[in-house]
């Protein structure tokens, strides 16, 4: 995740401009959950998690607690592209509270090192 965006950016309600049914502490404790359930995804040739390398673009957490997620991959020919998205949903699944998963794969903007965290780039010695 790029340093300048912070998890509130990444993370939030359907439409922001609507109230959320979701009390905000709830979603601050969806949003929680939400980001250490990324953690535990690993791109299986790069020893980072897939939230601290950025492939996580946007989550949308509708009233209905459902999740819809929008990652990318470092390349669209990574060896695992057909089963990441599936790796997240079981992820993002296994959250107290949250209803139904929806992940969709996009390469537009493309990934590249910039998007990952300091956390990452250290991993990585990349600093």
């Amino acid at each position: 995740m790029a340093d300048d965006m912070t998890s509130q950016d990444l993370l939030g309600v359907r439409n922001q401009d609507a109230v959320s049914a979701i009390p905000q502490d709830e979603l601050d404790r969806l949003t929680d959950a939400l980001i250490a359930a990324f953690k535990t995804v690993y791109d299986p040739e790069i020893p980072v998690d897939i939230y601290e390398l950025g492939l996580i673009y946007k989550v949308d957490i509708d009233d209905d607690r459902k999740v819809d997620i929008e990652m990318t991959l470092t390349a669209p020919g990574c060896p695992v592209a057909g089963e990441m998205p599936g790796w997240v949903e079981t992820a993002a699944r296994s959250v107290e509270g949250i209803k139904a998963v929806e992940v969709s794969l996009t390469f537009d903007p493309p990934w590249d090192p910039s998007r990952m965290s300091d956390e990452a780039r250290l991993a990585l010695n990349m600093l």
